[in-house]
């Protein structure tokens, strides 16, 4: 397994439990988080197919897909993670995968849902994770993915911020990275996939701690058979 993998793995296998009573239900989201994503549900449960919950951690995510219709399934690194979710939404598949090797076959999905899952992703790795995005979502089938987005930070190079903890979810130790991406370059990175953006948004949110964090949300689509993605 790759380095940042087994960390971000190791990581969420100690806090998993933590994580699952502080993080939110998606009911709970502020009220434009909360109606992205119920756009994004609706538009799902009316195109049918199976949508993929990318990094779905205790599935609250996957099982408020399940409640809107939406035939889901999830996968996440973390075994204790996925343990959780199993428990909490038995109607709902769940595996233990990485985003940079799904294991579905192609073109197999209406949907892929990555939901604040990428974020500990180093940008040098996110064209193969979008990559795989796309290889997985049938011709028409959308990607709608958010998390935390930051500055260039005046290198000029996209990289953003990145940030080492040491520390989550009620002061458990851990060691892992989170990267705060510029969101022109996950649009950019993701065209270049062969995903055609058609949204993006980008917001303030209030932390746990109380801080301020920008998030970004983008909505992709593979371009149907015989068409390519817009360019810019």
């Amino acid at each position: 397994m790759s380095g940042f993998l087994e960390e971000v793995r190791a990581a969420y296998d100690t806090v998993a439990e933590a994580y699952a009573e502080r993080v939110p239900a998606p009911g709970a989201l502020d009220p434009l988080s909360r109606g992205v994503l119920g756009a994004f549900v609706e538009e799902m449960a009316e195109a049918g197919g199976t949508v993929l919950d990318a990094g779905c951690g205790p599935g609250k995510v996957a099982g408020y897909l399940a409640a809107g219709g939406v035939r889901v399934v999830g996968v996440d690194l973390s075994a204790r993670m996925v343990g959780i979710a199993r428990r909490a939404q038995p109607e709902v598949p769940f595996a233990v995968g990485s985003m940079t090797a799904l294991g579905v076959r192609d073109g197999a999905l209406a949907g892929v849902l990555a939901y604040y899952s990428t974020h500990h992703t180093p940008p040098e790795h996110l064209p193969a994770v979008y990559a795989e995005f796309r290889r997985v979502l049938a011709p028409g089938g959308r990607l709608m993915l958010a998390g935390y987005v930051g500055a260039d930070g005046g290198g000029g190079g996209g990289e953003g911020e990145r940030l080492r903890h040491t520390e989550a979810y009620g002061g458990l130790p851990v060691s892992y990275e989170s990267h705060y991406v510029p969101p022109e370059r996950i649009a950019r990175l993701l065209e270049e996939a062969g995903l055609t953006v058609t949204a993006r948004l980008v917001q303030e949110v209030e932390t746990a701690k109380g801080a301020k964090r920008s998030v970004g949300t983008f909505l992709a689509v593979r371009p149907p058979a015989g068409t390519s993605p817009r360019s810019g």
